[in-house]
C-alpha cells in the first residue's frame, strides 16, 4: 500500500469512529503528560470534518495556544482563543485572520495526521506543510499526535523529508 491508498483507507476507518468521544479522551490523556504540563505556548489545529478536535484545550487560561495559517508553502503561528476571529484558507480549514507570532517561542505542537506508524512518522495530507514547518526549528520542539489506535499502522513508508514525532496520543 502507497501513502495515496493509505490516505484513503485512514479517511475511510476515521469516518466510522466516534470522534467526539474520542477527542474528549484524547484531550484528557494529552492534559495529563509531562510534554503538555511543561508547556505555555502550544500550537494545535483546527480540525477537519472526522479528525481529533482539541479545540476544548483552549479552556486551559495556564496556555498560550495558537493556530497555523497557510501563508503560500508555509505555515505561519498565529495566537488562538475564543475570541478569535477565524476565515477559511485555501484548504477549507479554518486559520486565524491575525497577524502571525514568531514561532520560536513555541514549547509544544500538536500536529495533525491521518495515521501514524510504529516509529513515529505521522501520515499527513501530502502537501508537506507540517515537515517543513518542524525542519525550521532551530531548538528543538516537542512534537504530539492526538490518534485513535485504530490509525496506528506498521509503516507510513516515510521519505527523507519525513520528521518522526516525539510522542503519540492514542485511546
Amino acid at each position: 500500500m502507497d501513502k495515496h491508498d493509505l490516505r484513503k483507507w485512514a479517511k475511510n476507518i476515521r469516518s466510522k469512529l466516534d470522534m467526539e468521544t474520542l477527542s474528549c479522551e484524547l484531550a484528557n490523556k494529552l492534559q495529563q503528560t509531562e510534554e503538555y504540563k511543561q508547556s505555555k505556548n502550544i500550537m494545535m489545529f483546527y480540525p477537519l470534518k472526522d479528525e481529533v478536535n482539541l479545540l476544548s484545550l483552549i479552556k486551559d487560561n495556564t496556555k498560550t495556544f495558537y493556530l497555523p495559517k497557510i501563508n503560500g508553502e508555509n505555515l505561519l503561528c498565529c495566537k488562538f482563543n475564543q475570541d478569535t476571529k477565524l476565515c477559511e484558507s485555501c484548504f477549507h480549514t479554518k486559520e486565524p485572520d491575525g497577524f502571525s507570532e514568531d514561532k520560536s517561542i513555541l514549547d509544544l505542537i500538536i500536529v495533525p495526521a491521518l495515521a501514524v506508524d510504529k516509529k513515529n512518522y505521522r501520515l499527513g495530507y501530502g502537501k508537506g506543510f507540517y515537515d517543513k514547518f518542524l525542519s525550521q526549528f532551530i531548538r528543538p520542539v516537542k512534537t504530539v499526535v492526538c490518534i485513535p489506535k485504530e490509525l496506528i499502522v506498521e509503516t507510513i513508508y516515510p521519505n527523507e523529508y519525513d520528521i518522526p514525532i516525539d510522542l503519540v496520543i492514542t485511546n
